[in-house]
């Protein structure tokens, strides 16, 4: 691996980071239906910077297969979150 990508990896991990601080402090100024999913975004995007973490570290992102399954789970719930985030937007006087 390159210094290029892994300085590329490091900076995608802040950038993770600042936008779990981000959800995070949506989650608290939000709605109890909104709260639940902006945590679990905000915990799926922590571990999602972890993750790129690790990269800059072994220099793959499916080596070792644990971080290609983190990877993926952290994928998953993002699109868990976003599709429940507009299905709760949606709903009559929220």
């Amino acid at each position: 691996m390159n210094d290029l990508e892994k300085t590329g990896n490091l900076i995608e991990a802040g950038l993770w980071f600042i936008v779990t601080v981000i959800l995070f402090i949506q989650c608290l100024r939000s709605r109890r239906a909104l709260r639940r999913v902006f945590a679990l975004l905000a915990v799926a995007f922590f571990v999602f910077g972890i993750s790129d973490l690790i990269e800059a570290r072994t220099g793959a992102w499916w080596r070792p297969i644990w971080l290609l399954l983190m990877k993926g789970a952290c994928v998953a719930i993002f699109i868990y979150g976003f599709l429940e985030y507009y299905r709760i937007k949606k709903r009559p006087n929220t």
